[in-house]
């Protein structure tokens, strides 16, 4: 793997530094240095080294992002690790139903012998990414942070929290959904919060999943359980805050048992694996997506609530659109980092970004209460909809991100 140490400092021009090596990061230097060898890319980033390592979360991939990983070589280190989903069921009840009665279910394939979605470990994903970046010669700087920057007519002139400066035509920040670097840019958000947490662990259990995901709409917010390798499920689950908070905090026998009346017990006993983590819901949008020589990525640009379980596949998209701007700008001698090229991001992710927190801002709003005649409305809903298989396979290919104008990474196809 390529890196470099604190305090060491770049004389040489760059072409892109990229603020956090998260896996839009990472996807965005893969992928502009696999197509344009010339361009140098720099990734700063924040966080310890090593700290990726022990992230025990795990995401979904949609088959676009997965043809963009093959695209970029780090899917076959990927894929033996990756559990694909192979159906999904949904459901809405309370806590305390005896029966929870299934309204929708899904297929799950978005072509021919390809899932429209895997469960991979985050660790696993960041390891390939990175691997792949020191195959090409991406330096990665670990543990040190964007402290500001100033905006030239030709370069942006970026100062590190180490003394270094650094001098480059493009800063990309993908830093997070509390970006650091989006606020030094004055780029204004739309944020609210939702009252909710999102608990996230892995358990094991005695029988096999047999690669199936379900979603239980309850009225605190959706219970997830997503399928891994193994006789395992990762879990997302939505509690209001005061809850959650409570919920985590308790001793393993008592949060397993609250697991249970959740989980189940069709798939035997269960037994909580590692960490267990909460995190605060809300929707956050920016409302411009790039500034002269400065764009946002990933959750920098967008947050959301995990219940379409498409925050990472947001990201990929992002990373997958501005690759694509900037290589082409670079082919036809343009300046990558002028406004006039990095708004062709810009559109081509904003309405995708805005329809996304809309419709899952609208689906958490109508999914997590307990209101009888809303009840009503949606089971109808959902039942309606497992009875149409034009829309089920509709909503399949949403989910695999292969629907609208596609990016050529998100299509498996090189830039």
């Amino acid at each position: 793997m390529a890196g470099k140490n604190k305090g060491e400092r770049f004389s040489d021009r760059l072409d892109v530094v990229i603020a956090g090596a998260g896996y839009v990061g990472l996807a965005i230097a893969v992928s502009l240095v696999q197509a344009r060898p010339g361009l140098k890319v720099l990734v700063v980033d924040a966080a310890p080294e090593g700290v990726w390592q022990r992230d025990g979360r795990a995401s979904a991939i949609a088959a676009a992002a997965a043809r963009m990983l093959r695209q970029l070589g780090c899917w076959d280190e990927i894929a033996p690790e990756a559990q694909p989903i192979l159906d999904m069921v949904i459901t809405d009840s309370r806590t305390s139903d005896p029966v929870r009665p299934v309204f929708l279910t899904f297929g799950g394939e978005a072509a021919p012998g390809e899932p429209f979605a895997h469960m991979v470990m985050n660790r696993d994903l960041t390891g390939a990414l990175r691997r792949r970046a020191g195959e090409l010669g991406v330096d990665i700087l670990q543990g040190v942070a964007v402290e500001g920057f100033e905006m030239e007519p030709s370069e942006i002139v970026i100062r590190l929290g180490d003394g270094a400066g650094l001098r480059t035509r493009l800063l990309v920040a993908a830093d997070g959904v509390k970006s650091r670097l989006r606020n030094m840019a004055g780029i204004r958000t739309l944020n609210w919060e939702y009252g909710q947490s999102g608990i996230v662990c892995t358990v094991a259990h005695e029988r096999p999943h047999e690669g199936r995901a379900e979603e239980h709409f309850l009225p605190a917010g959706p219970f997830a359980t997503l399928p891994l390798k193994g006789n395992r499920s990762s879990i997302v689950w939505t509690e209001r805050t005061e809850d959650a908070e409570r919920l985590v905090a308790e001793d393993d026998l008592v949060f397993e048992h609250e697991l249970e009346q959740r989980f189940g017990l069709k798939l035997g006993e269960i037994r909580v694996e590692g960490q267990r983590r909460a995190w605060p819901l809300g929707l956050t949008l920016a409302r411009d997506f790039v500034r002269p020589r400065f764009a946002l990525a990933g959750d920098a640009a967008h947050g959301i609530h995990p219940i379409a379980g498409q925050g990472l596949n947001l990201g990929f998209r992002d990373a997958a659109a501005l690759a694509q701007v900037v290589v082409e700008a670079d082919r036809l001698g343009e300046d990558i980092g002028a406004l006039d090229v990095l708004q062709r991001y810009e559109r081509w992710r904003r309405f995708d970004t805005v329809q996304m927190g809309v419709t899952t801002d609208v689906l958490n709003r109508l999914f997590s209460n307990d209101i009888a005649p809303l009840r009503a409305v949606r089971d109808i809903g959902l039942g309606l909809v497992d009875r149409m298989p034009g829309m089920k396979s509709f909503f399949v290919r949403q989910a695999s991100g292969l629907s609208g104008s596609a990016p050529r990474l998100l299509q498996g196809e090189a830039i």
